[in-house]
């Protein structure tokens, strides 16, 4: 019995022959083809009379939607906004499509914005398979301080309260390189567990004066007031000098356990997603680098603040020995103020008021720029 690729093959011979024949030769032809492939005699004229019309193949699957334009669009916003994760992303698309069609930093056709603010998390994933990005470990400078280990957590002037505004994580962040000899750049990166709002400044050198007057900047920068500080257990923190500047702004202090980092899962978060993403692991210890990082930490703090959408833990559960986290949908630390019964109504307004004033174009460009600058000057 023939195969059906060796009849496919055999048609071929034939057909020509059978096209240019008499009509007695066309009868023996089609007597010889139909005892050959065991065709019924009607198909066998079919077949041999007409060449088969070759539809190309239809590729399986749904027709892709998010294509050309909706891609680039979405490419460019996830550029802006610091290239967070979709489930950061998809929440805040509407608003950043707004902002930038506002500062006349980009226009949608009606089609295109529909696409882009119909899509789903999965989707944005899809699109955006570049998301991920690896970086070095740092070392470790936390040196133990322990002359003031008892006195700290210290009189609770303000019950510690995750849900209200101005309890705030410390860390500090080194700029050391490959080397801890000598003196270098620091970070202090302070981050409020309510609302998300972080404030980054730089301390060169490392001393507990140069620590407490940053903490001053940042009291005076938060747009509510400082109730409590959860540091590590570094002498940078638990010194005399701090303990005494919370107990005069009856500010709560308290401290992490030793060797226990996800005691501030918060802030060493920031440390990793604004001060390592963007600053990197290079050495900083001349006073022009101090100075270019506080320019840097000026835009982000805006940009950051603004701009950058922050997922917050609401439970936690385990499920047959594995533990399932459940997250709040994502909203920027000044999304969260605005939505907060504790912040006053005057501070909402003057923020509003300095929202609109912003263009999140301007500012990761001029933060982009000043990090190469930065960056250069490691080289």
């Amino acid at each position: 019995m023939m195969s059906q690729r060796s009849k496919q093959e055999y048609l071929e011979a034939v057909r020509p022959r059978y096209k240019n024949a008499s009509k007695a030769q066309k009868k023996q032809i089609l007597d010889e083809f139909v005892a050959t492939t065991g065709y019924h005699r009607k198909h066998a004229i079919r077949v041999l009379a007409h060449a088969p019309i070759r539809r190309p193949k239809r590729k399986r699957g749904r027709k892709k939607l998010y294509q050309g334009e909706v891609v680039v669009a979405l490419e460019q916003i996830w550029e802006i906004c610091g290239q967070i994760c979709s489930k950061r992303l998809h929440p805040f698309l509407p608003e950043m499509v707004k902002v930038l069609e506002r500062t006349g930093r980009m226009q949608l056709s009606e089609e295109v914005k529909t696409l882009l603010l119909q899509m789903s998390r999965p989707s944005i994933d899809r699109c955006l398979k570049q998301a991920h990005h690896t970086h070095p470990r740092s070392l470790s400078t936390t040196k133990p301080g322990t002359l003031l280990k008892k006195s700290i957590p210290v009189r609770t002037y303000t019950p510690w309260d995750e849900e209200k505004p101005g309890f705030l994580e410390i860390d500090l962040v080194a700029h050391c390189g490959n080397s801890l000899e000598g003196q270098f750049v620091h970070t202090l990166t302070s981050t409020d567990l309510a609302t998300g709002w972080t404030e980054c400044l730089p301390i060169f050198p490392r001393t507990q004066e140069n620590v407490v007057e940053a903490l001053i900047q940042v009291q005076t920068r938060l747009p509510f007031p400082l109730l409590g500080l959860d540091s590590d257990n570094g002498s940078e923190f638990i010194n005399d000098l701090l303990l005494q500047h919370t107990r005069i702004h009856k500010i709560t202090f308290t401290r992490s356990r030793p060797y226990k980092k996800n005691d501030q899962a918060h802030v060493e978060q920031k440390n990793g997603s604004l001060v390592r993403r963007l600053i990197g692991y290079d050495r900083l210890d001349t006073p022009q680098q101090f100075l270019l990082l506080e320019q840097i930490y000026q835009d982000l703090r805006l940009y950051a603040n603004f701009f950058q959408p922050v997922l917050k833990l609401v439970g936690k559960e385990q499920v047959k020995g594995r533990s399932i986290k459940r997250y709040d949908i994502a909203a920027t630390p000044y999304q969260r103020i605005q939505a907060s019964v504790d912040i006053a109504l005057d501070v909402k307004a003057r923020l509003a008021n300095q929202y609109v004033q912003l263009d999140p174009v301007l500012l990761r460009t001029s933060i982009d720029q000043k990090v190469d600058r930065l960056w250069k000057s490691t080289r």
